[in-house]
């Protein structure tokens, strides 16, 4: 019988040689992070294992993300810092901030001169922290001599799991390569089943080549072919002794990782007891602990057992943890829950959910609080109101905000009832922010003042500061002056407690009352804000006032200055795990590229977002805006859902800016099919709420009036958007042209009596690939009596040999040129970083080497 090493190993020889590889190239100073992914049970452990036993000079780190229960943020730091000692194991023992850990082991990894490698295994299973710590690895690896792996399961990955996300962000890093593990082959299984009395394609069909089933009905023997992988384990647990059977239990609820002393504890085994364990094969001998061979194995056990059994296990470690002097809250709350242990839940979840936050690991701190909460029914009043607000800051962090309301709702029934006033209006504000989340404007309102009247009697405070920057940022829908008056009188009364969140809160909502375009004091009030936010550790305030100044430069069309501050924000709010202000600053980046043409960046911007599960409603709408618009413009078969979802969404979300957007939105779409009475109905909507909403808003609905004949009083526009309205459309297509705005510029010129400006408009419509909105201009020109219509290119001319996505032909055409990257990127309004991921993009697709050769490629004819 073949070993089971060897049928983990089967087929995997040239996979082995490919880290080799990427192992010779860290060795010279070029770092690899390696993405080894494949199904449960494929060998990605064995597969790392051997290529250990190939590079036996090198220094190997190595940690885990684990699966038995509730993750503990950053596990494989930690791991790593028991491994190496000295700084980053004093860090981590001090608990210092997450962004100086995760330098601390950038540091570690890079600072030998012989080659690391760190294995990060089983991320599947991650907390966001330690996702966090994955991107800020790939993102700064560059000359260590590091080889970094990171395994993961592949199979049954939700579509909106954040780990898809983080793969994907990675694989855009020029240190990332994949390596996938395929199955074994029927030929590999059909070798492995010789001289087993197993029939080979059965055993195949019943693991599908996978090499740890495979190893365990192989195992389990020839009397009978076992109906389930669990049966095939079982098989081989029952052929252990009664004493072994119960170490096997143990082990299997003790987790992943079984300490031997935690063992011996738990299951009261002899060392005989556990050698037969290991001589069998259930378990396997690592270091100075114990594992089972594979993750289901230890499932399957544990899930074997029954409802008491189970119960007495969790107890009997618990018990053996609180003995050892185990501080680990997050593993003792678990065990405490499956012992039924109400009392030490609500001791050791909020513990473990406040060590989560501060890692800035808010899912795993919100499931914490969710576990103290299943236990808090006997506890008093005001102590279940303090679990059900902590979990609703949580949510809300995580923009998960339908459950933030549930539970701050729950804490503010509970605060009225013990008559805690000032908890009551602190609760009442927080449920103000997330109606506004949740797209439910007037409710939103109406709280922000019922927690102001609820506080004011009792003078100032931290409390009532808050409530009076929150009614502000809400009051400035409708009165701009009543809000920068709350703002300033919230700072105000911040200042003499030193509450330095709400100072940089309240500039930020002061700053984004100014709407004109050329006033510098906005942006300096953003970047006070942000600056106060970020030297006192308010990474929230310092989220939000990122999100404004990067809404700000787009709205005024300075894309360059935006693209900047979006990288610096963007690096920043997932550095401090802020995935509310980051999908934020997607949405608003998805806004920027379908300004500037650049609709397939655009959808992936916007995709990031919209594959996520949790996506509160106003950032959905946010980002389906310009969606929106990318899709009514290239004909996407989805356009008539996505104008439905975000006129659902504006319903209830009530401002005016929103509306105006929203029913311009509608208008073109319909313009774009040809539907011009719905159109016109649309813009009549979306002029009133347009005014005073900026120049750039008014200006786009006050020219699209125009275009179909509907009286509006918006006079108030940005300079290209007057130009249009004063009849120069060359003029405007100009000043458009200018800013990067070809769309804009095309609009403008088809709104010309002459016929070279409505050719014009159809170039550059068919340049950027706006097959619907070309085809509706073609429509219009005919209409006009214009003779020989220009019918755009084929799609098939459209189509890139290469694969080059619209801004990837733009860049090459550049290249061709002969521009530096610092001259592609002031000529295309984006960051010399993004022009370098352009270049590598161009290069990779093209086959070539160097710029040279691609643009000697580029001229060659098709």
């Amino acid at each position: 019988m073949r070993h089971p090493l060897a049928v983990l190993l089967l087929e995997r020889d040239s996979l082995v040689d490919s880290l080799v590889g990427y192992a010779d190239d860290a060795r010279g100073g070029d770092s690899r992070l390696v993405l080894v992914g494949g199904e449960a049970g494929v060998g990605k452990t064995t597969l790392l294992e051997a290529l250990r036993d190939r590079l036996p000079d090198a220094r190997w780190l190595w940690g885990g993300c684990y699966g038995a229960f509730t993750p503990v943020p950053l596990g494989p730091l930690f791991d790593v810092a028991e491994q190496t000692g000295g700084e980053l194991l004093a860090a981590c023992r001090a608990d210092l901030p997450r962004d100086q850990l995760f330098r601390g082991l950038l540091g570690e990894i890079g600072a030998s001169h012989e080659l690391t490698v760190l294995v990060i295994e089983d991320v599947h299973w991650a907390d966001e922290a330690t996702l966090d710590l994955l991107r800020f690895l790939g993102s700064r690896l560059r000359t260590a001599r590091a080889l970094v792996l990171v395994t993961y399961r592949d199979d049954g990955l939700a579509a909106g799991d954040p780990l898809r996300t983080v793969l994907g962000e990675l694989a855009s890093q020029r240190a990332t390569r994949r390596l996938g593990l395929p199955t074994l082959t029927l030929e590999a299984v059909t070798a492995l089943a010789r001289d087993t009395g197993l029939e080979p394609r059965q055993l195949f069909e019943l693991t599908a080549g996978n090499p740890f089933l495979v190893t365990e009905v192989v195992e389990a023997g020839p009397d009978s072919m076992p109906e389930s992988v669990r049966d095939a384990v079982l098989a081989r647990v029952a052929r252990l002794s009664p004493e072994g059977r119960r170490v096997l239990e143990a082990a299997a609820v003790i987790g992943t990782r079984v300490e031997l002393d935690l063992l011996r504890t738990t299951s009261g085994a002899h060392a005989d007891t556990i050698d037969d364990c290991l001589t069998s094969g259930a378990l396997v001998s690592d270091g100075q602990a114990f594992r089972f061979r594979h993750e289901i194995a230890r499932r399957a056990v544990e899930e074997s057992l029954p409802a008491h059994r189970l119960s007495e296990l969790h107890q009997s470690v618990l018990r053996a943890l609180q003995k050892a002097g185990s501080t680990d809250d997050a593993r003792l709350a678990h065990y405490a829950e499956g012992a039924g242990d109400g009392a030490a839940v609500v001791t050791h979840a909020p513990r473990a959910a406040t060590h989560a936050a501060s890692l800035a690991a808010h899912r795993e701190s919100a499931a914490q609080w969710e576990r103290a909460l299943r236990f808090a029914d006997e506890e008093p009043l005001a102590r279940r109101a303090e679990l059900h607000f902590a979990l609703a800051l949580q949510c809300g962090l995580v923009d998960r905000w339908e459950c933030s309301e549930e539970h701050t709702q729950a804490a503010l029934g509970l605060w009225r009832e013990v008559g805690d006033h000032m908890r009551t209006g602190d609760a009442l504000r927080w449920l103000s922010r997330t109606m506004w989340r949740l797209c439910r404007g007037v409710e939103a309102t109406a709280c922000a003042a019922e927690a102001v009247a609820v506080l004011e009697p009792f003078g100032p405070s931290v409390e009532l500061a808050w409530a009076y920057a929150n009614l502000a940022a809400l009051t400035s829908i409708d009165d701009s002056d009543q809000s920068a008056a709350l703002a300033r009188k919230a700072a105000a009364m911040a200042e003499t407690f030193g509450a330095t969140a709400v100072i940089s809160d309240a500039l930020n909502t002061e700053a984004c009352l100014d709407l004109s375009i050329d006033n510098p004091r906005p942006l300096e009030m953003l970047r006070r804000a942000r600056d106060v936010a970020i030297a006192d550790g308010h990474q929230e305030q310092a989220g939000r006032a990122y999100v404004n100044l990067h809404e700000i430069l787009s709205e005024r069309h300075r894309f360059s200055e935006a693209q900047r501050v979006y990288e610096e924000a963007l690096a920043y709010t997932e550095d401090h795990d802020l995935p509310t202000y980051a999908k934020c600053l997607r949405g608003g980046h998805a806004y920027s590229l379908v300004k500037l043409g650049r609709y397939d960046e655009a959808e992936v911007a916007a995709g990031t977002n919209l594959n996520r599960s949790e996506l509160s409603p106003v950032n959905r709408l946010y980002t389906m805006l310009p969606v929106t618009r990318a899709r009514a413009r290239r004909g996407h078969p989805d356009t008539a859902a996505a104008v439905e979802l975000i006129t659902e969404l504006v319903e209830g979300n009530g401002e005016p800016a929103y509306i105006a957007n929203v029913h311009w939105t509608r208008a073109e779409a319909a313009w774009i099919d040809g539907r011009l009475d719905d159109a016109r109905r649309d813009i009549k909507v979306a002029i009133d709420p347009a005014r005073g909403s900026g120049p750039y808003l008014a200006g786009v609905v006050a020219a699209w009036a125009s275009r179909l004949g509907v009286e509006h009083d918006l006079t108030e526009v940005a300079p290209p958007y007057a130009l249009e309205l004063a009849g120069d459309p060359r003029g405007a297509a100009r000043a458009w042209t200018d800013l990067g705005c070809k769309h804009d510029a095309a609009m403008a010129l088809l709104d010309s009596t002459d016929e070279a400006d409505l050719r014009e408009a159809i170039r550059l419509l068919d340049e950027l690939g706006e097959t619907a909105t070309l085809a509706r201009a073609q429509a219009v020109l005919r209409d006009r009596g214009v003779a020989s219509v220009p019918r755009g290119r084929r799609a098939s001319t459209r189509a890139d040999e290469h694969g080059l996505t619209g801004r990837e032909r733009e860049v090459l055409a550049l290249i061709s040129e002969d521009l530096t990257n610092a001259e592609i990127a002031g000529r295309l309004f984006i960051s010399e970083k993004t022009v370098d991921n352009h270049v590598s993009a161009v290069l990779a697709k093209m086959q070539v080497d160097s710029r040279r050769a691609a643009a000697a490629k580029a001229r060659q004819p098709r």
